[in-house]
């Protein structure tokens, strides 16, 4: 393969484990805050769930990586590879930063603003990108409407049990864990798979728009990884600094987030897992009591969630333009 299909593969790879840093340790903050179950456990349950996803739920996400964004014309190895530098070259940002972004943002960011560098803005598919958004920004406001739901129905069908219960709600957890871990799994290492499949189909190496079951493998493994390496600086961000999290509260939260993510990636739409159990904790907090929540934090966050896709779209362009000007 030439040089820059593989770099594009290096560099999908990367971001597909450093996503699981990123991202990934937000979908096992709940259980270690509620103290369900180790640190050790909930990852390593967390790992091997991800890495089943994409093969349980199959590929739709990435297809809509691969046709939604821009036009297939545009795209070639170089702007791929800036793409993916300046989305990773954000999550490293954010990461030290500690500000719990989203690399589903990032990703399109990168590729919105390498693309349109290089063919103009015309290239961008506005219905496709237009369904993508929805299901990027729709994705959190449901998770929190969902999490305040289920919360009160927890509460309604529980109102006359004993505090056993709590045994109950730590003890599933490891069953909701798993089931988060697929979601998770199925839908955010479809990104990674739905851009090396670009890069293959550029390379001339596929004649459609397919994604290979080596491509799936090796995506699905990356972001596991990056979970059981760990990223734990965000942790206390998003696990604990909203409220004390309860056994309840973390069952919930899982039940939420595994619903909301695993219906998007039955229909294609990538979502942001950080946004969907950040908002789901907050709904969960709200159907107790308002000021359970510290909102400055969700501000926080939203603030960052906004900023996300214009700012990984200009670092690619300028990454682009850069890279052109020095000739390569």
């Amino acid at each position: 393969m030439p040089p820059l299909v593989l770099a594009v593969i290096a560099l999908a790879l990367l971001f597909g484990f450093l996503n699981g840093m990123h991202d990934s340790r937000n979908v096992v903050s709940t259980i270690i805050s509620s103290r369900a179950y180790s640190a050790r456990v909930a990852l390593g349950v967390t790992a091997l769930a991800e890495f089943a996803g994409p093969f349980v739920f199959g590929v739709a996400v990435a297809q809509s990586i691969g046709r939604s964004i821009v036009d297939s014309t545009a795209i070639n190895p170089q702007v791929l590879v800036v793409a993916l530098g300046a989305a990773i070259l954000w999550n490293l940002i954010t990461w030290f930063m500690k500000i719990p972004s989203s690399s589903s943002h990032a990703l399109i960011g990168g590729i919105l603003g390498a693309a349109s560098m290089r063919a103009g803005p015309g290239v961008i598919q506005v219905s496709g990108l237009f369904k993508i958004l929805v299901s990027l920004f729709a994705s959190p406001i449901i998770g929190f409407i969902i999490g305040f739901l289920v919360l009160r129905l927890i509460l309604i069908l529980s109102w006359n049990a004993t505090p056993r219960i709590n045994e109950f709600f730590k003890s599933s957890q490891l069953f909701t864990a798993l089931v988060l871990g697929l979601s998770h799994g199925s839908n955010d290492s479809q990104k990674t798979m739905g851009v090396i499949t670009l890069a293959l189909l550029a390379g001339g190496y596929l004649e459609t728009f397919h994604v290979p079951l080596w491509v799936i493998a090796i995506c699905a493994l990356a972001l596991p990884l990056g979970t059981t390496v760990g990223g734990w600086r965000l942790l206390h961000t998003v696990g604990v600094s909203f409220y004390k999290i309860r056994p309840l509260d973390g069952f919930a939260t899982q039940v939420t987030s595994s619903i909301v993510i695993i219906v998007a990636s039955l229909v294609g739409g990538p979502v942001s897992a950080t946004q969907v159990i950040n908002t789901a904790i907050m709904g969960i907090g709200v159907a107790e009591r308002a000021n359970k929540v510290r909102w400055g934090i969700a501000r926080d966050i939203v603030m960052a969630w906004i900023f996300t896709i214009p700012a990984a779209a200009v670092v690619a362009a300028a990454l682009y333009l850069l890279w052109v000007r020095i000739g390569f």
